[in-house]
């Protein structure tokens, strides 16, 4: 895989797009009409409602340009269209660790990962570690506490 690229699957350009949306024709006008109001009162020097609105448009501007930039250059995978039993960006994977335990992730972008959920961002070490394994596979994952070996389970892309 390309390290360049801004992998995604489409459920997360959809998030990307949705909040770009929210930003730019939600809560941008909104900032800006309260700028404009409060511009309007004179002195903005001591004008809080006019010094806190010009710093979240700052903000809102800056995170807009980073989404658009994401956006365009998203490289969208969907992985309802992939199948197989190799380890690629998009699958969810079944664990076993040595405990016998089952661990399950699915492997997404780095703008939509979510530990909580199981949503690991594909630059990640464990998403390293099993990109391009196979159902069956025994995989060594380095982690900070130590090396832990897991086996894959089952290979799903859904």
């Amino acid at each position: 895989m390309d390290n360049r690229k801004n992998y995604i699957t489409p459920e997360g350009l959809a998030k990307l797009r949705d909040e770009y949306q929210s930003l730019m024709y939600g809560e941008r006008p909104k900032i800006v009409e309260i700028v404009q109001w409060a511009a309007s009162n004179g002195d903005r020097s001591e004008n809080a409602d006019y010094q806190y609105g010009k710093k979240r448009l700052r903000e809102i501007d800056r995170r807009v340009h980073f989404l658009t930039k994401r956006i365009e250059d998203a490289e969208v995978v969907d992985p309802k269209v992939m199948k197989g039993e190799t380890v690629l960006f998009s699958a969810t994977v079944t664990l076993a660790n040595e405990d016998g335990d089952e661990l399950v992730y699915q492997i997404v972008g780095e703008d939509e990962f979510d530990p909580k959920v199981g949503k690991i961002s594909w630059k990640s070490p464990v998403a390293k570690a099993l990109l391009g394994k196979k159902l069956g596979d025994e995989v060594k994952i380095v982690k900070p506490s130590g090396d832990e070996f897991v086996t894959i389970e089952n290979v799903e892309y859904k």
